[in-house]
């Protein structure tokens, strides 16, 4: 029988990138999901084309209240999180826009943002059709939130989404704990295992981008090979909660990694619990919410590496 299972998307624009959490005795690798069809953008640099030797696409520059259409092109944006979506507290909003925007102050001027809690925002761009707003703390539960622009195209675009309770999970490397706050209570402390000395758990924030019941993992999917230090079959992995668009997930323990969990580190990236935790987590947490990761040692994940967007200060956000 197929696993098919559940499974809850958070993410429909995704980036693409190659798993790295696979666990050297038991916790594996998944492969980029089926959603993911563009490449990593960095801050580091100009975004890079995802097909070598093609001509640049012929686009017009948006700007407020203009319709660009030339026959063949006609600009459009898309909004995430969706319209009508329940979302976790940590999930920032993201925007984006068919063809390259000029005037990004005019931009951000045409959009109303709503939001019930009275929190401001900041829009901080990553690029010239990619832009993300967040709050200074996470959304605070239960808040309403929408988002709507006049005209893009031949369209007025809007967006209604909401978020539950704030759910944060806080990793420990130095305790192998994780302990899950619900509105600031805690509500449960676990063993964890984490990434080995070779293959670190970044740090700082990420946010759940996708849930998966089971998911496939695939050492081949990060470029392992049979006889290559940390390859293994394609397997299947329980609970799975992926945090980054290279891969790293919490999700379940395979059984050769059990006797790991709550004692040392053996895995390449993913934070593995044990079975009954596993579900606890997967069936209390939701897309958005946010996992907290600490002492690795490893750099904080990066904005675009899925949603690390709160591991930029407040004062320091904003960005054209």
């Amino acid at each position: 029988m197929p696993l098919q299972g559940k499974r809850r998307i958070g993410k429909i624009l995704g980036i693409i990138g190659i798993c790295a959490g696979v666990a050297a005795g038991g916790i594996g690798v998944s492969s980029a999901p089926s959603w993911l069809r563009i490449v990593v953008e960095s801050e580091a640099g100009t975004p890079q084309r995802t097909e070598a030797g093609l001509a640049s696409a012929v686009v017009k520059v948006v700007e407020p209240g203009i319709t660009p259409v030339d026959g063949a092109y006609e600009a459009t944006a898309v909004i995430f999180p969706r319209n009508g979506s329940s979302m976790g507290s940590g999930q920032p909003i993201e925007i984006t826009f068919s063809e390259p925007v000029a005037d990004k102050a005019a931009m951000e001027r045409a959009f109303i943002i709503s939001v019930s809690s009275g929190q401001d925002v900041a829009w901080r761009w990553y690029s010239d059709q990619k832009v993300r707003i967040r709050p200074e703390k996470f959304w605070a539960s239960g808040t309403a939130i929408t988002v709507e622009n006049g005209m893009i195209g031949n369209a007025t675009i809007k967006a209604s989404f909401t978020t539950g309770p704030q759910r944060v999970a806080v990793v420990d490397d130095h305790t192998k704990t994780m302990s899950v706050y619900i509105d600031g209570a805690l509500a449960k402390t676990a063993p964890v295992t984490l990434g080995s000395a070779d293959w670190l758990s970044p740090t700082g924030y990420a946010v759940i981008m996708e849930q998966e019941r089971y998911s496939q993992f695939n050492a081949g999917s990060i470029g392992l090979k049979p006889g290559d230090k940390g390859y293994y079959e394609p397997l299947v992995v329980e609970h799975a909660n992926r945090l980054t668009n290279s891969g790293v997930y919490v999700h379940q323990a395979l059984p050769s990694a059990y006797g790991a969990v709550g004692s040392f580190n053996v895995s390449h990236g993913c934070v593995g619990l044990l079975p009954a935790d596993a579900a606890w987590f997967f069936n209390t947490m939701e897309t958005g919410d946010l996992v907290q990761v600490l002492n690795t040692g490893a750099p904080v994940v990066e904005p675009l590496e899925g949603f690390g967007d709160w591991n930029i200060a407040w004062a320091d956000y904003a960005k054209r």
